[in-house]
């Protein structure tokens, strides 16, 4: 019996003739794609949609703030602006800054915004600002323009602050006014005491609460005007012209000699031409050396008369193209002040109009 032989053949692996394919991903339908496009878009919607309602709420709530603090500001209406709540401290008829600052909001406009409080009824109460608030009435009468005088920029306070609330913010910005006078002062801390809403009818102990911020020596000066002007506030016209000094001597000469009240009146009674400058020397002789123990002499019938007359001086104000031009007018001078350069102008034709002046005035 035969054997059969047998042979291992190794044959070659056959060569790769082309490159294996990747694992091809799963082909989405259109529809699918399009719900996934459609599902990121929602995200980020919604992803916007949250971030603006966030700054909203931020925005509400810093709006919310700056409306307490009276930092938001609107045109008001000038009619819509009472001023009845609080007792002002500025003098009627007695603010010559008044064309001046009338002058400045005509040519540059209204720098700081007056400050008032909302009514219920819609109305608003003023608490800062009475001269602008003044100077923006004055320009709508003169002017009859109610589009640009018409109304006012005003910060707005949310109702509901207390009236002491309020004086002292009327208080805080008449601190940093430079022209503020302490018979002014004065006069704002008699007013509050005699209001009937506050509590507080003290006039010294109301100067602690409203002039806070003020030191201790300004608050002190501050109650000794309110003796002078307790006694003849009602009776002097130029009280805010009254120099520190004076106003601490005459309250201290009228705290040891009552008598010189009844006297310093009668002098200026029926004194209806004064100046700021009869007003004040009247006072100075009062405290002074002349007659007996430096009182005030009432003058004899026709004597005042006369003296009057020898020092009268009459200040008013006319307006030109230039601003307001402020006029004294006393025995043998006429004075106009104005913010010109008068020698810059033609001597002729200053001449010209001098010599019509006169003319009319003759």
């Amino acid at each position: 019996m035969k054997k059969r032989r047998t042979f291992d053949i190794d044959l070659p692996e056959a060569e790769e003739t082309a490159p294996r394919a990747e694992t091809a991903a799963p082909r989405r339908s259109p529809m699918a794609t399009a719900i996934s496009e459609n599902a990121d878009a929602l995200r980020d919607r919604r992803a916007v949609e949250a971030q603006i309602r966030a700054e909203n709420d931020a925005l509400a709530a810093e709006h919310v703030r700056m409306k307490k603090l009276g930092l938001i500001v609107d045109l008001v209406d000038l009619d819509a602006v009472e001023t009845w709540k609080l007792v002002r401290d500025r003098a009627k008829g007695d603010d010559m800054e008044l064309a001046e600052l009338v002058a400045s909001i005509r040519d540059l406009g209204l720098s700081n915004p007056i400050r008032v409080e909302a009514r219920a009824d819609g109305r608003f109460e003023l608490v800062q600002g009475f001269r602008r608030l003044a100077a923006y009435r004055q320009l709508l009468e003169e002017t009859g323009d109610t589009e640009s005088w018409g109304r006012i920029p005003a910060g707005i306070l949310p109702r509901g602050e207390d009236l002491e609330a309020l004086y002292r913010r009327m208080v805080d910005e008449n601190l940093v006014r430079k022209d503020i006078s302490f018979a002014e002062m004065a006069m704002l801390a008699l007013n509050y005491a005699r209001d009937p809403q506050i509590a507080e009818n003290d006039a010294d102990r109301a100067v602690a609460e409203l002039f806070k911020s003020a030191g201790y020596q300004k608050r002190s000066y501050i109650r000794q005007f309110i003796r002078v002007m307790d006694r003849l506030g009602d009776d002097l016209r130029f009280a805010p012209h009254i120099p520190r000094a004076l106003g601490l001597r005459l309250a201290a000469a009228i705290d040891e000699r009552p008598e010189l009240v009844p006297q310093i009146r009668a002098v200026l009674r029926d004194w209806d031409n004064r100046s700021v400058t009869d007003e004040i020397d009247v006072l100075r002789k009062a405290i002074g050396d002349e007659g007996e123990e430096g009182a005030v002499k009432p003058a004899a019938a026709g004597e005042g008369a006369a003296k009057a007359t020898a020092r009268a001086k009459t200040t008013f104000q006319v307006p030109t193209p230039s601003g307001a031009a402020k006029c004294t007018a006393a025995n043998g001078r006429l004075e106009i002040r104005l913010d010109r350069d008068f020698s810059a102008l033609d001597r002729r034709k200053l001449e010209a109009a001098l010599a019509r002046l006169l003319t009319d005035i003759a």
